[in-house]
Parts: C-alpha cells; sequence; structure tokens
C-alpha cells in the first residue's frame, strides 16, 4: 500500500510540472482553457457544438477530447470547421497535463482564444489531475439525479464553474432544482452556476457572456 501511495504522488507530482509549465505557456498566447468534467452522457459535447455555433464567427476556438475509445466526439466538433484533438487513454479514466502537451504538439490548435478541454466522463479520476486550465467545469444533467453533489463533493468543489445541463427535460425528471443548487453553494460558495439547454437554447447566452466575460479578465491581467 505504501508503495503505490509513493508511485500516486510522483506520477501527480510530474504531471502538475508539466501543468505549470502549460499554463504558462497558455498565459503567454492569452488562451482562455477550461476543463470539463462530468459522468458520461451529461452534454459536454452537444454543449460544446453549441457554443461553437455560438462564438466560432467571432473567436478562435479548439477543442480537446479525451476518451477510452473513437474519434466520435472530435469528428463531431470537426464537422463545425473547428480544430479538435482526440486523445485516446485506452482505459485510463482522465487526462493528464503530459497528454495536453503532446496533443498539442501533434495537432494544429494553437493560436486560440478558447481552449476546451473535455475530459474523460467521470466524477472522480479528472478531479486530481491540473491540466494547466484557467478553471475547471463540472456539469451536471437533470437526467442523473439531484444527489450528484453530496456523492461526488470534490469534484462539485473544486470546479469554478457548475453547468446543470438538459433543463428543458426539468418537467418531465425527478429532480430537484433547488436542493442542488443549495448543495452546490454550500460545496462551492463563492462558484458560477449555470442552467443551461443545449435543445432549446435557454441559458447559453449566459454561459457564453460567462466565457467572454473570463477571457476579458485573463487578458487584461
Amino acid at each position: 500500500m505504501k508503495t503505490i501511495v509513493s508511485i500516486r504522488r510522483k506520477a501527480l507530482a510530474a504531471s502538475e510540472e508539466h501543468a505549470e509549465e502549460l499554463r504558462g505557456r497558455f498565459a503567454e498566447s492569452g488562451t482562455l482553457v477550461l476543463n470539463l468534467i462530468s459522468s458520461p452522457g451529461s452534454g459536454k459535447t452537444t454543449l460544446l457544438e453549441t457554443t461553437v455555433g455560438r462564438l466560432a464567427e467571432r473567436y478562435r476556438i479548439a477543442v480537446i477530447e479525451g476518451d477510452v475509445a473513437t474519434e466520435r466526439d472530435a469528428d463531431r466538433i470537426r464537422a463545425l470547421g473547428v480544430p479538435a484533438h482526440q486523445v485516446l487513454t485506452g482505459g485510463a479514466c482522465h487526462l493528464d497535463a503530459r497528454q495536453i502537451e503532446t496533443a498539442l504538439e501533434t495537432a494544429d490548435l494553437l493560436p486560440a482564444d478558447i481552449l476546451f478541454i473535455e475530459n474523460v466522463g467521470n466524477l472522480i479520476c479528472p478531479t486530481t489531475y491540473d491540466l494547466g486550465e484557467d478553471f475547471k467545469v463540472v456539469l451536471l444533467s437533470v437526467t442523473e439525479g439531484d444527489d450528484k453533489p453530496l456523492k461526488y463533493p470534490a469534484i462539485f468543489s473544486r470546479a469554478d464553474v457548475t453547468v446543470i445541463t438538459k433543463a428543458d427535460l426539468l418537467p418531465y425528471v425527478p429532480f430537484d432544482l433547488d436542493a442542488v443548487l443549495e448543495h452546490v453553494k454550500s460545496l462551492n460558495p463563492s462558484g458560477t452556476i449555470v442552467i443551461v439547454s443545449s435543445t432549446t437554447g435557454d441559458g447559453v447566452d449566459e454561459w457564453c457572456d460567462l466565457l467572454v466575460e473570463r477571457l476579458g479578465s485573463k487578458r487584461e491581467s
């Protein structure tokens, strides 16, 4: 057991060194970087498609997709005319900073105004790993149930932004929105919560405005 902990700590330390190098690189280029984390099927890629549709004419957007297998998500983004690179983890449940470095060396993603990193679908593993991002975004779909913030408090505590997705389905599923808002705020009082439906477009303007504001703040600092 002691050996396992030691190895894991060394792996995290190495990843954190690469993350700091990435953060410096992104700061120099003025690129806003988001690390999107959620359970599988929460609507990460669909939200990205909607976001690209709103922002791509005004801003240079690039995407790194993390999945165990297939290039389907990256193909969906490329179909919109936005550069996307797929990282296949081969079974690993998260991305790490070295994989992001390799993606940037392999694909023509930069320069970009906003870089989205869509992590592997998982609410536990990706939480610990720094990818050099400006902030983490956790997505929670109303179809998953309203107990996720209490069951997975680490990511809801660390994510600067919580996006509640598939809000158009609220009338049809047993999801206590008020309770979720209360739980998320108790875990992260300074965090931001956005409620969206990529299908109807509700809340998408607020989400995009947040991104534009954060990009401007980064470049002013």
